[in-house]
């Protein structure tokens, strides 16, 4: 027989970015490679390659692909993630603007 115990169940609101939350370096720049690692997937997925074929229009092995279709990206820099992206026909635009707040953030807009 279990027993409940009534013990308060503690809870953090989250800042929007889960790596900030967790507290690595460079929190931003994980976020980043985490959403542009997504969209590869997501194009890898849409168009039912293989992990062999999409490696071959990616320009690596096999066991790379496998890992960027599990979101290990921690490999790949962010330029590299862009050569993915433009390697599967995809435009990758990247623009500066100046910010209101105190420090600025970096985003990915999917068209």
């Amino acid at each position: 027989m279990t027993t409940k115990t009534n013990k308060p169940v503690r809870v953090e609101h989250s800042s929007g970015n889960v790596f900030a939350d967790l507290g690595p370096p460079h929190p931003e720049r994980e976020l980043l490679k985490a959403r542009l690692t997504l969209h590869i997937y997501r194009i890898i997925k849409q168009r039912g390659l293989t992990q062999v074929e999409a490696g071959q229009i990616l320009g690596i092995k096999q066991p790379h692909v496998s890992a960027l279709m599990r979101n290990r990206s921690g490999n790949f820099s962010v330029e590299r993630l862009t050569e993915f992206l433009t390697a599967l026909g995809q435009d990758v635009e990247i623009t500066v603007r100046p910010t209101r707040k105190a420090r600025g953030e970096v985003s990915v807009v999917v068209a």
